[in-house]
């Protein structure tokens, strides 16, 4: 449901900034033809292009360019007699098009390649899953709302037991593989409103947003039995310590449910591994 509302407000935005960019280029076409040819006006309608090609897309980008050299060319045509030929303000445009289009393309190039970068910089580039820093984020927000509501919250602190011994083993490729189908199990279990993240090494993190202590045990048994089975099928020696704590009043501070997770998970590592602890806050 959230996720609806925001990808709404975010089309609402874009059609408002693009229904706003082509009232400007009008407006800025109506300027044109009441000064005459002796002022330039190109530098105004490269500002709508631009905003409407970074914040809305290229294609957004490309109609605001073609609306506004056809609106320079009529305000043009209506100027007639100030040209020496009629095919003299046509072959202006069709340069001045080319040079819009350029604008549009870098920029849509520039905004995709720094959102690309973004994601990466978040993201654990072998498990795909976000990465610590992108789960602070994520579950700050999540924090936020649980607060307003006064919802439940739960986090989770999955580490794999022997995990250097499958490296020793089988080679460390037989590590990425096991980190990788862990984060897939992880994936598979989880609802679309959940959050799931490799904090580094062979230690993951899981929040679960509204979600109750007796919920929450049966996601991470579930959980749990599957990794087991799946790390058994492949003859892997490990196995996995789970922390989990449910939170019935939201803390302040992300820091504080993963510290709260992770010292249940090393108690279980300390009292002989492969288990879950859980507390309810």
């Amino acid at each position: 449901m959230v996720g609806a509302i925001i990808e709404f407000l975010d089309r609402k935005y874009k059609a408002f900034l693009l229904a706003g960019a082509l009232l400007f280029v009008v407006c800025v076409s109506i300027a044109r033809y009441l000064t005459g040819p002796e002022f330039a006006f190109s530098v105004f309608y490269v500002l709508p292009i631009s905003l409407v090609s970074w914040h809305v897309g290229r294609w957004a980008g490309v109609l605001v360019s073609t609306f506004s050299v056809l609106t320079w060319l009529a305000a043009d045509l209506a100027m007639a007699g100030s040209y020496s030929h009629f095919f003299v303000p046509i072959l202006n445009e069709a340069l001045r098009y080319v040079v819009f289009l350029i604008i549009t393309f870098i920029l849509a190039a520039l905004k995709n390649a720094l959102e690309r970068e973004r994601a990466l910089a978040r993201t654990d580039p072998l498990t795909r899953l976000p990465n610590r820093r992108a789960f602070y984020e994520l579950a700050g927000v999540e924090l936020q709302k649980c607060h307003r509501h006064r919802r439940p919250i739960t986090t989770v602190s999955l580490d794999i037991d022997n995990f250097k011994r499958v490296n020793d083993s089988f080679g460390h490729q037989a590590g990425d593989d096991l980190l990788c189908l862990v984060a897939e199990i992880i994936r598979r279990n989880l609802r679309a409103t959940d959050l799931a993240a490799r904090f580094g090494g062979d230690e993951f993190a899981v929040l679960l947003p509204e979600t109750g202590a007796d919920a929450a045990r049966a996601v991470v048994q579930r959980l749990q039995g599957q990794l087991l089975g799946a790390v058994r099928t492949r003859e892997w020696p490990v196995t996995f310590s789970i922390g989990v704590v449910t939170f019935n009043d939201a803390p302040e501070a992300v820091d504080e449910m993963v510290k709260r997770a992770d010292n249940l998970m090393y108690a279980v590592k300390q009292s002989g591994k492969n288990s879950i602890k859980q507390e309810v806050v």
